[in-house]
């Protein structure tokens, strides 16, 4: 995947919100990807951040499941549901990017972080970068470790 830069994130994040503010239970309709894309451009950004951001959503939505399993152990008193919006698509593309897009995770969690303070609440930096670091030190150990079969 090309590289995910910061204005892609901006972009990929107003798409997710823009998903689950209409409820989009399946993929973006032709229609109403198009509206969305040209309401990114009057965001000023570049033609390859927008697509890139459209793509890396799309991405994202349809990996929403798996992502938000993986924070409700995280978040017991917060499920998903009760989260604010913007804060549950920054999970999402973070956790999206790190499994799908091969962004390092460190990259992501501190972008994610960066959204949460640029769009987020008061308590949104906090909150992202805690879920996210939680499920990181969860999964890291895991992914050192050698598969059975594959020992040298």
């Amino acid at each position: 995947m090309t590289e995910v830069t910061r204005n892609a994130r901006r972009c990929a994040l107003q798409v997710l919100y823009q998903m689950d503010a209409i409820d989009l239970t399946e993929q973006l309709p032709f229609a109403e990807e198009q509206r969305i894309r040209n309401a990114l451009v009057e965001g000023g950004s570049s033609d390859e951040a927008r697509d890139l951001g459209v793509e890396l959503a799309k991405g994202a939505w349809a990996d929403r499941v798996r992502c938000d399993a993986l924070v409700e152990p995280c978040t017991p008193e917060w499920p998903t549901h009760r989260q604010p919006m913007i804060d549950r698509n920054i999970l999402r593309l973070a956790l999206h990017e790190i499994a799908v897009a091969d962004v390092p995770p460190k990259v992501a969690i501190n972008d994610a972080v960066e959204l949460a303070k640029e769009y987020g609440g008061e308590k949104s930096p906090g909150f992202v970068n805690a879920v996210l670091d939680r499920i990181w030190k969860t999964v890291e150990p895991k992914q050192d470790s050698v598969p059975e079969g594959d020992e040298a």
